[in-house]
């Protein structure tokens, strides 16, 4: 890494958008009088009766939940897509709309209202993973259906609005614009080189340990070259696989593995529950061949100097383009550093 880049603005770019980010070091020293946020509290009893998603309790559509014991999925009460309508579409001059259809589904990864994913077993996140998998596979073998986005949102602060341990699943009719960037720039380097553009680039960091926060046998997580949010990291298997679909056993265990040792890393970072948005990009299930996909799992949170310092995003972040001011290597350092004993644990 040059090291006038440790403290000097440059501007980093992300291969697999095509998009540029400003990197301003040197902001890490300006004071915080701005906003605090309220830290939740994070005690929880392990069932409450006034949660939609605890077993045996009735959703607010009426629906009652059975008395689950492993990841339990269901359609979304307040689905954003629905799975039929009018097709309709919208050519007046300017304007331009389609008629857009899909499935919701939510994802209950365990029973226990009071956990979430790095304080569960590993073996309850094997599941949580092969639950994903099922998902994917059904989902996208539906017709309509052309893209499946998994996704996390943890915590109060990113708008969850359930603190029982979740997620969800929307597919849909078109492919997402982010997922359209993706596939255009991976497509371009499988092209050119007939190899996968991010098995390249996890070579190339494992090379370079500078950005590596965790590796296993199958996987590795990372501070992502050209990262946004401060703590942004991304797993990403060595092997080159389009989806979660293609996962062994063995690839489960680990990439559920690699999971729990980074959100606990999270975790211990501020010693609190950590909030995040997470997703899983993948290649799309529209029946074309998608040799140039590799699929990763991005984890976007927050956070920036504590539990109650959040990086917004405004002002020139919404007016001209993203901005960070530690680099990414030196978020890399401190999550590297943090225990992989979940601090709750710790005594």
């Amino acid at each position: 890494m040059n090291k006038d880049f440790n403290s000097h603005p440059h501007r980093r770019y992300n291969i697999l958008t095509g998009e540029w980010i400003l990197v301003s070091p040197h902001r890490t020293k300006r004071p915080w009088q701005g906003k605090l946020e309220k830290v939740a509290e994070e005690k929880r009893p392990s069932y409450d009766a006034d949660c939609f998603l605890c077993p045996g309790n009735v959703r607010a559509s009426g629906d009652k939940n059975p008395d689950y014991k492993d990841p339990f999925t269901f359609k979304n009460d307040f689905s954003a897509l629905l799975p039929s309508g009018p097709k309709e579409e919208v050519n007046e001059g300017l304007l331009t709309a389609k008629s857009e259809t899909g499935i919701c589904r939510v994802v209950c990864f365990s029973p226990d209202h009071s956990l979430t994913l790095p304080v569960m077993e590993l073996d309850k996140i094997v599941k949580v993973v092969q639950k994903w998998k099922e998902e994917y596979t059904d989902l996208g073998s539906k017709e309509d259906i052309n893209y499946v986005q998994i996704f996390e949102n943890k915590g109060e602060m990113m708008g969850c609005s359930n603190p029982h341990p979740h997620g969800q699943i929307w597919s849909q009719l078109s492919i997402p614009i982010e997922v359209e960037k993706k596939t255009s720039h991976q497509k371009e380097y499988w092209e050119k080189n007939r190899r996968s553009l991010l098995g390249d680039y996890v070579k190339q960091e494992l090379d370079a340990k500078e950005r590596l926060i965790l590796e296993n046998e199958d996987f590795v997580a990372l501070v992502p070259y050209w990262a946004i949010w401060p703590y942004e990291t991304m797993i990403v298997p060595k092997k080159h696989l389009q989806h979660i679909g293609q996962l062994s056993a063995k690839e489960e265990k680990s990439y559920a593995e690699i999971i729990k040792q980074l959100t606990i890393k999270y975790d211990n970072l501020f010693l609190t529950s950590f909030p995040y948005s997470s997703g899983i990009h993948q290649s799309p299930t529209d029946g074309q061949e998608h040799p140039e996909w590799h699929f990763h799992m991005s984890f976007y949170p927050p956070l920036l100097r504590s539990r109650t310092i959040k990086k917004f995003m405004v002002g020139y972040e919404l007016f001209a383009g993203p901005q960070r001011d530690i680099t990414a290597e030196q978020a890399a350092v401190t999550l590297r550093k943090l225990p992989e004993i979940h601090y709750s644990k710790e005594g």
